[in-house]
């Protein structure tokens, strides 16, 4: 999601942010999937309601019968004013999942007044993963019992949902290189309904790891890139479980993935040599039609003068052997 300071992100965002509510209001109804600005687009196909929803970054939500035509945005989110979120949180990579009879919202949330550390110049702000729960796909989705599932003190961002070989629920996330300047993608166990976490997290791997990520440092010497972005967490037909993460090559967003070579969360995670989508594509996550087909969203990235234009996009996936293809572009 991030490639640069927050501020710069914030640029991108705060239109978002800040016209949610007369957005919200301001339904549309049939616009084609292109159509539509959306970063991290995550897709809920929901058998009950025969309705595919889209969620994402700005905290709003879409609805579609067939993935051509969309309504919305719809307002879902409804965060407590009085918690560390603050009145008007930034929610970044809104995620949806159905488990045990309720659907529970992953988001990051941003509260922009308060700063839980500075370095290297770079002021950061208190932002965390978290986990909302309601009743229906389309909301409203509202807090459960614990205040916070991560540490105060450390900017983490692009939870996602996980049941592990153990039978136990775990929320995977990024915790982001602003701080430790080594992005990491990590993993913390859930109580059995998500209301909370358990124990303290672990790192599965850093975007140090990767094989296929580039940056230049100060002196102008290539290294991988320090972002994490965008973890989703699969597994194939034959039982290999993967993960699709995001990072950079220079100023070119980019998708890859590793394997567990133990089949759970704990790895170790091995990455591929190189990148899962084409260039200027990521922050992608899978999902089924009610016609059993598998697809990945995911987002285009377009810098224009240094403002992103990111735009939903579905691939059709092959999942039928021991590593995830993507066959090419699919549309409804």
């Amino acid at each position: 999601m991030k490639k640069s300071f927050s501020f710069l992100y914030f640029l991108l965002i705060f239109p978002v942010a800040a016209f949610a509510q007369q957005r919200a209001n301001a339904l549309r109804k049939g616009i084609p999937l292109d159509s539509i600005q959306l970063s991290d687009p995550c897709i809920l196909a929901d058998a009950k309601t025969a309705m595919y929803y889209m969620t994402g970054t700005g905290g709003l939500l879409w609805k579609s019968k067939d993935l051509k035509l969309w309504d919305g945005p719809f307002e879902v989110a409804k965060t407590d004013p009085r918690s560390w979120m603050g009145p008007h949180p930034m929610i970044w990579a809104a995620e949806l999942h159905a488990y045990k009879g309720k659907y529970y919202y992953f988001a990051t949330f941003t509260n922009r007044d308060v700063k839980i550390d500075t370095v290297k110049g770079n002021v950061i702000e208190r932002r965390a993963s978290h986990v909302l729960v309601g009743n229906q796909p389309d909301g409203p989705y509202v807090p459960m019992q614990d205040a916070t599932y991560l540490p105060a003190n450390k900017p983490t961002l692009d939870g996602t949902f996980w049941l592990d070989t153990d039978g136990k629920p775990y929320m995977i996330y990024c915790y982001e290189w602003l701080q430790n300047w080594d992005g990491t993608i990590e993993k913390i166990e859930l109580k059995p309904d998500l209301s909370g976490s358990v124990g303290v997290g672990k790192v599965l791997f850093r975007a140090s790891d990767s094989p296929w990520s580039r940056e230049k440092d100060e002196n102008g010497n290539v290294r991988p890139n320090k972002v994490t972005d965008g973890p989703y967490v699969f597994r194939t037909r034959t039982g290999r479980l993967g993960m699709i993460w995001t990072s950079w090559v220079y100023d070119v967003y980019t998708q890859g993935v590793a394997y567990s070579s133990s089949g759970t969360l704990n790895g170790p995670w091995v990455q591929a040599k190189e990148p899962i989508t084409p260039p200027n594509f990521g922050h992608g996550m899978l999902f089924k039609t009610f016609q059993g087909k598998l697809l990945m969203a995911v987002h285009s990235h377009q810098d224009i003068n240094g403002r992103y234009r990111r735009i939903p996009h579905l691939f059709e996936i092959d999942d039928s052997g021991d590593q995830l293809i993507v066959r090419g572009p699919y549309v409804p």
